[in-house]
């Protein structure tokens, strides 16, 4: 199947669903979702971002941008997941609070604007992870166009790539609270000396970073072929993260790998 071919099958998904709310990230999945159903549905397509205290800032400008690339209209709303005690608590499952939340949140714009589907952009890929999140979007009646087609993240990226979007080859993201340890408590504190250390690093000109704070441990992921540029910048890191409240810089040496916190669980 050509990406047209898959292309054309997600059109013909969005057609018979009348007026659609994208939850929008702004990534290549959510970004192929909101392209398609402008492209289909015109102005009863809607993108809608939810702001909340785990989403870096650079994700939100960075969303707001693709939207108006897209030519989809976008919202961008207040989420707080801090304000659930549930997900501070920080257990393994703690994506479905957050993914409960935001449905609830898109739940009652469309119901009070006249929307009568909301969608996401799980893919078929993500069943090969640990994704709690899944079954909040199933029990708050979330569709997932890209998983029930059966598209792979590899699939989304040709899509994105016959759109012509730009996040054809963005590496996948995930919120802020990923870079804590489970079981340790999600902290306003603890996610934006995350957020500016990640910036930081980006700044350098690594391609991908996590930063992951095991208490005043910060543990640096990078692309296996990037590690030893780190080391020339290791004076540098080490003293943007200390001012940051990190005692300890650690550089781990299997380099990045998406999920790295849910190796415990296996």
């Amino acid at each position: 199947m050509t990406p047209k071919d898959k292309a054309s099958l997600l059109s013909e998904w969005f057609m018979t669903r009348g007026k659609v709310i994208v939850a929008f990230s702004g990534g290549v999945d959510s970004g192929v979702l909101a392209a398609a159903a402008r492209k289909t549905l015109g102005t009863n397509a809607l993108a809608i971002t939810a702001d909340s205290s785990t989403m870096p800032r650079r994700e939100l400008e960075d969303a707001i941008k693709l939207a108006r690339e897209i030519g989809i209209a976008h919202e961008v709303i207040k989420e707080d997941e801090l304000e659930d005690s549930r997900f501070v608590e920080n257990p393994p499952e703690r994506c479905y609070f957050c993914r409960s939340r935001l449905a609830e949140a898109l739940k009652r714009i469309a119901e009070a604007r006249g929307f009568s589907t909301i969608v996401d952009g799980a893919n078929a890929s993500d069943l090969e992870e640990h994704r709690p999140g899944l079954k909040a979007l199933k029990e708050q009646g979330i569709e997932s166009p890209l998983l029930e087609l059966g598209f792979t993240k590899k699939d989304v990226r040709e899509i994105a790539a016959y759109f012509n979007l730009r996040v054809e080859q963005k590496p996948s993201q995930a919120c802020l609270a990923s870079r804590i340890p489970y079981g340790e408590i999600i902290t306003r504190d603890r996610l934006r000396a995350v957020e500016r250390a990640e910036d930081f690093l980006l700044s350098l000109g690594f391609s991908q970073v996590r930063v992951r704070s095991h208490g005043n441990i910060a543990r640096i992921e990078l692309p296996e072929n990037e590690i030893p540029r780190a080391i020339e910048f290791r004076r540098k890191i080490s003293e943007k993260l200390e001012a940051l409240g990190f005692s300890y810089i650690t550089l781990d040496l299997k380099g990045y790998r998406s999920g790295s916190m849910d190796e415990v669980l296996q």
